[in-house]
């Protein structure tokens, strides 16, 4: 099936200018009043976009610094080597286990969080962020791990995930570099149950990423570096995240298409959770309210076209045609897909299979 993203990027530019007007006039009502502080974030591009983290600073005097991953496994090991320098992070749902375990964070007074109750039920009771019965994270943003292709270089739309495969197509695939490579060659190999795959299993998907290697141009680790890998027509098939890199061509004036595989996509939540100990906890609130207001919300769906998750605030601030093309009124489609799970102590299973593949 085709992931319709056209109308996405059409429906970007007005979408800025009303929600952008929309959130400017809701920042007093969605931040407490000014705080001097800082705040130090371990997330993903887009994440602390200029567009709404700006505003959120001139309101709280919270100043903003980012640093940005390009793996959900980027997100442990430089807390591991330095938590102190961060105050929040952004890992999506199967890799909060270990970093609950850990200690690495602490858990979230959700009766500071004015508007929790309006987040979606399953992601607000997800067992990615409920421990022990202590809350760990504020669901933000979510989305599919959809595939994407240069439609001026296929006779024949793909449809499969075996096009990763073609040898028809060598030096012209590209992967994003993340444990979720073994995920999608488990699909491949007819091994559904993705989350769960025995030892077995995972060598199988070892193995397939192994016999692709040589069909790869290159491992993708940043949006931006996937966007030029297209723009230079290096690569004309990959896997994507949705919505995103596909607007960043666009922008460029070139044309792709995203869709979801007959062996179906990954879905992924992103939650932020409050950094162990951290000295700005207050600025972190703040931001934590901004993130699932107005502004937080469609902030982040203009600049990375992700679904968001709290749909009070998105049908406020997004049009009708916004609201549709994210998904927020189709749970459906968010149960369709294979919405990420915690591995558990599998994790390093996974990690050390794809490790493996790229030393090959």
């Amino acid at each position: 099936m085709t992931y319709h993203q056209t109308g996405r990027r059409k429906m970007k530019r007005t979408a800025k200018l009303t929600a952008g007007v929309s959130a400017t006039a809701m920042i007093l009502a969605s931040v407490a009043p000014a705080f001097a502080g800082e705040l130090n974030l371990l997330t993903w591009e887009g994440y602390a976009d200029d567009s709404f983290v700006k505003p959120f600073e001139e309101a709280t005097g919270c100043k903003v610094s980012a640093t940005y991953v390009g793996s959900s496994d980027d997100f442990a090991p430089k807390l591991a080597a330095g938590g102190g320098v961060f105050d929040l992070i952004s890992p999506p749902s199967d890799s909060t286990a270990p970093l609950i375990a850990a200690g690495f964070v602490e858990p979230i007074d959700t009766s500071r969080i004015d508007r929790w109750n309006e987040i979606y039920d399953q992601f607000r009771s997800g067992e990615s962020i409920n421990v022990d019965g202590k809350v760990y994270g504020v669901p933000y943003a979510w989305g599919a791990i959809a595939f994407m292709y240069r439609p001026d270089k296929f006779d024949t739309p793909p449809t499969s995930l075996a096009a990763l495969w073609d040898p028809a197509l060598e030096g012209r695939i590209s992967l994003w570099d993340d444990k979720s490579a073994i995920y999608v060659a488990a699909r491949h190999n007819g091994n559904m149950n993705i989350y769960n795959l025995t030892d077995e299993q995972i060598a199988a998907a070892q193995t397939s990423l192994v016999d692709q290697k040589p069909l790869v141009r290159k491992y993708w680790s940043t949006a931006g570096e996937l966007v030029d890998l297209y723009k230079s027509g290096e690569v004309w098939i990959s896997n994507t995240w949705a919505g995103y890199q596909s607007a960043l061509l666009a922008d460029e004036g070139i044309e792709v298409v995203e869709f979801i595989p007959e062996e179906n996509a990954e879905g992924w939540m992103d939650s932020f959770m409050m950094v162990a100990g951290t000295p700005n906890a207050e600025c972190a609130y703040q931001f934590l309210n901004m993130a699932i207001s107005e502004q937080g919300q469609c902030g982040v769906a203009n600049v990375n076209g992700y679904s968001v998750t709290n749909p009070v605030a998105a049908r406020n601030c997004m049009s009708e045609e916004q609201f549709t093309a994210l998904h927020q009124d189709d749970p459906e489609y968010l149960n369709s897909l294979l919405l990420w799970e915690n591995l558990g102590d599998r994790l390093q299973t996974y990690t050390n299979a794809w490790n493996a593949v790229k030393s090959q």
